[in-house]
């Protein structure tokens, strides 16, 4: 008995420590720390990095070939030499190897999008579940009170000659149950708090945060019509793409490019003094020993490669986009009939406690309706905090890529 005394004692001390955290800290929005999010995120990062590698790809293959000077000297007539080789690049191979650069910084575009929107969802993910967890808060905060009226009407009742000694014990028990189900809770949010600071870039030692969005019914608006080709397609479609140029980029240079070479000769003492003369050259590479067959098979692999992925892109694009509709469905249906069934809860938990007042129903009947509605209270709270994850990933899953602009 003195144990469950001591039990129930210790959740208004959890509680006010949870209290006390959020009084000492900064509110934050939703859309705040899904910005913060973005902006300290470390999977972004790898991502802008990705972006970066393929912009120095394209200004590589936008880049001509430098030219070479050569000066030699020589014991015959004229000594001195001096030539200035100018690389000739095909037109062809030279569009092919830009347009191949540049389609495959549209793919990283589009990655760098899907990046970002999946560290938007973490964030807004660990949002909605810290909202969840202050709601249970909240809601075994209420229980264990409420259970812990109940027990003083027993012992009222009690001592009165109207309950049982084992009416006082069971009312005991519950209240215990509850203080340890409202400390529990109190744990659970300060951990779901931490959790959505690590990932906002907040020191993570101590609650520094407090949520000033609360859990409520997603609004129709975050719902938006699906069309269009998803991300992950529309950048495995760009790598394709950019696999088909390169092994075109790769037959094509099976004939290496050609160069000009000019300049003059000079310093001839027995001859015609320090006289110029011109020289003009073309060299020209054979294919005779190295046709490039093995880099036009590693493009060819890498061709082959991509359209597989392609093709598996669209199967997981669809299952996943068809997944998350029915669920963001399912749980937004949930989430209507649960509203009328808490409020009935509630309702009938009133009602037994006044009963029982009474002396109309026994104590178990009281203790099943009060579990009851704290299951169905409860099960609500999950239903909104699924409701509005599978609102944010459809949302996320359903972007489509814009092939003019990608961002």
């Amino acid at each position: 008995m003195r144990f469950l005394y001591s039990t129930f004692a210790a959740c208004p001390v959890a509680l006010i420590v949870v209290a006390t955290a959020g009084a000492q800290a900064r509110e934050v929005t939703r859309a705040a720390a899904i910005d913060a999010a973005l902006a300290r995120g470390a999977r972004l990062a790898l991502a802008a990095a990705d972006t970066g590698v393929a912009r120095g790809l394209l200004l590589a293959a936008r880049e001509l070939p430098n030219p070479a000077f050569d000066v030699s000297y020589t014991q015959s007539t004229p000594r001195y030499h001096l030539v200035l080789g100018v690389p000739v690049d095909y037109p062809w191979v030279r569009s092919t190897r830009i347009r191949a650069a540049t389609t495959e910084r549209t793919g990283a575009l589009y990655r760098f999008r899907m990046e970002r929107a999946a560290s938007a969802l973490d964030a807004d993910t660990l949002y909605t579940r810290a909202l969840a967890a202050r709601e249970h808060v909240r809601l075994s905060r209420r229980t264990a009170l409420d259970a812990d009226s109940l027990r003083r009407i027993v012992v009222a009742r009690r001592d009165a000659g109207d309950a049982s000694t084992l009416d006082v014990e069971l009312a005991t028990l519950n209240a215990g149950a509850q203080a340890n189900i409202a400390a529990d809770d109190s744990l659970a949010y300060v951990s779901e708090l931490l959790l959505l600071q690590a990932v906002m870039g907040v020191q993570a030692d101590s609650v520094r945060i407090a949520l000033s969005d609360t859990l409520a019914v997603p609004s129709p608006d975050a719902i938006a019509p699906y069309h269009g080709v998803t991300l992950p397609v529309a950048s495995a479609q760009a790598v394709l793409d950019a696999a088909e140029l390169y092994a075109s980029l790769q037959r094509r240079n099976r004939w290496a490019p050609p160069g000009i070479t000019v300049g003059y000769d000079t310093y001839d003492p027995g001859g015609t003094g320090n006289k110029l003369l011109p020289a003009i050259g073309l060299s020209l590479p054979l294919p005779l020993l190295n046709r490039n067959g093995g880099a036009v098979a590693l493009a060819d692999a890498e061709r082959d490669r991509a359209r597989a992925a392609l093709a598996l892109a669209r199967v997981e694009s669809d299952g996943g986009v068809a997944r998350a509709l029915r669920d963001r469905e399912v749980a937004l249906a949930r989430v209507a009939r649960g509203q009328v069934m808490v409020a009935s809860a509630e309702r009938v938990a009133t009602m037994s406690v006044a009963a029982y007042r009474e002396g109309a129903a026994p104590l178990a009947s009281v203790l099943e309706a009060q579990r009851a509605a704290r299951e169905m209270l409860a099960a609500y709270v999950d239903d909104l905090s699924r409701a509005w994850i599978a609102v944010a990933t459809a949302r996320v899953l359903t972007l489509t890529a814009t092939p003019e602009r990608p961002q």
